[in-house]
């Protein structure tokens, strides 16, 4: 087969149209049109959430869009990182030439909430804290950015998704593959596929690579002074101290919780999320979902890292599509059709470097984007073509969505949906046999079982999204 030169999205997108029911249209805006006819030197003000590996990718992400928006906020429960974050973010301010530069600096995140000068908030804790933050964010009148995965289980996420409607908040989902650069890989090749350019789809292979068994478990530790372990914990079983269970105390490496299935469920959402929001997109199922799910999986043993590692996952989709993740695939999305095929993946050297496979993808250089044929990619499109709201920044996107007061890029509808069938696939692998799912309903058919995972029971009441929302008149 040929193989497919680099290519620009700006080669391909000449035009922006919404092509289905599913898509929400962020335009770009001019600076008098922020924040509802606002004056334009008023800026979003926000906090940034949870200040980690990628709570600092998202405050300097979104920092740099200082004509649109200001970092007034951060938040953490460990010291270390607090201070760093407000280093950062002050340091970016003198920089410009600002004398006077106090960005406030809280280890309670209802402190932030409480704050009416603040718009917005970035919410990058650990997976398990998700939900809470973001619920209570949109209660109070905030919009958000959440990183993916959107939450921790499907009872959430549509929770979370019922506040952001009933509170018309603006939410975009940390899936930044949706934005142009420096991905636009995944955004062509899923024009090419929604607009039938390699016919009727009958298989998607998906690579979301795998984590490996640790070794020796730590022991228990004393909780570094720093570190608000218990408020930590949350809604997850009460267990001990450990580094490599929590985050590292000098680094911003890749955290243990991400292994720890009290706190995250492994490679299934942590880049399941990614890869399956891509994979629904295509499939014109961003609003929709799997019919059923078969998966088996070998889980980490021992009491502290116990995420999945090898796994197998077969979904099939409306039409007879078959989605198959398996840990022999290369990272990325291969749709196959009956008159070809695409592939799409963030490609060498744009692996998170940290996570599971970045080594083996860096050096076997796979293509970010291929085809089976030239053309399929590089045809041109059709005013009645799908096309994809253009975001070529996605931050900015999400400030630009907030000033215009509709859905970015990744909205909270389809960023719900895309947990649903990676939590679905999860629990799967739990159970190791078919299951049917119901996408109207967001419920699997007739299984009690099955439908009690779609909820993590919190250690206390303190914790539970579900008194949240009844006391919020949302239940």
């Amino acid at each position: 087969m040929p193989s497919t030169p680099h290519v620009t999205r700006r080669r391909f997108v000449k035009t922006t149209v919404a092509g289905s029911a599913g898509l929400m249209l962020a335009s770009p805006l001019g600076r008098e049109s922020l924040l509802f006819g606002q004056s334009p030197n008023r800026r979003i003000q926000i906090a940034q959430i949870g200040c980690g590996r990628m709570g600092t990718e998202d405050l300097l992400g979104t920092i740099r869009h200082a004509d649109l928006c200001r970092i007034v906020a951060v938040c953490d429960l460990d010291s270390k990182r607090l201070a760093a974050a407000k280093a950062k973010a002050e340091q970016f301010y003198r920089e410009r030439g600002e004398r006077a530069v106090d960005v406030k600096a809280y280890r309670d995140y209802r402190e932030v909430l409480a704050r009416p000068d603040i718009d917005a908030v970035s919410v990058t804790s650990p997976d398990h804290w998700h939900a809470i933050v973001a619920v209570e964010a949109a209660l109070a009148g905030k919009d958000l950015h959440v990183q993916k995965p959107l939450t921790y289980d499907i009872n959430e996420a549509i929770a979370l998704r019922t506040a952001v409607r009933a509170r018309k908040r603006i939410l975009q989902t940390g899936s930044q593959q949706r934005s142009s650069n420096p991905w636009n890989t995944f955004r062509v090749a899923t024009e090419a596929v929604r607009n039938g350019r390699i016919g009727r789809i009958h298989t998607v292979k998906v690579g979301i690579g795998q984590d490996q068994p640790k070794g020796q478990p730590p022991a228990a530790q004393p909780v570094p002074p720093n570190l608000d372990y218990e408020t930590w914990l949350g809604p997850a079983p009460q267990q001990p101290y450990m580094e490599d269970r929590v985050h590292p105390q000098t680094s911003l490496e890749r955290p243990g919780w991400i292994t720890t299935e009290d706190f995250g469920l492994g490679m299934i959402t942590n880049w399941g999320a990614h890869h399956i929001d891509i994979a629904q997109w295509g499939l014109g199922q961003e609003l929709g979902g799997p019919l059923t799910i078969e998966a088996k999986a070998a889980f980490m043993t021992g009491d502290v890292w116990t995420v999945h590692h090898t796994y197998h996952v077969e979904m099939t989709y409306p039409g007879g599509v078959r989605l198959i993740m398996d840990d022999t695939f290369p990272n990325g999305i291969r749709f196959e059709g009956e008159d070809g095929w695409v592939f799409c993946a963030r490609g060498a050297g744009l692996v998170t470097s940290s996570d599971p496979g970045a080594a083996q993808q860096q050096a076997s250089r796979a293509k970010s984007l291929d085809a089976s044929r030239l053309e399929i990619l590089t045809a041109p499109y059709g005013p009645k073509d799908v096309r994809w709201p253009e975001s070529e920044d996605h931050y900015r996107n999400w400030l630009e969505a907030i000033a215009a007061r509709k859905d970015p890029v990744a909205p909270v509808d389809q960023a719900a949906r895309s947990l649903e069938a990676c939590a679905a696939a999860w629990i799967g692998m739990k159970l190791q046999r078919k299951l049917a799912w119901d996408p109207a309903r967001e419920a699997f058919v007739d299984d009690d079982q099955a439908n009690a995972m779609r909820r993590r029971a919190p250690r206390s009441p303190a914790y539970d999204i579900d008194a949240v929302m009844r006391r919020a008149g949302l239940a």
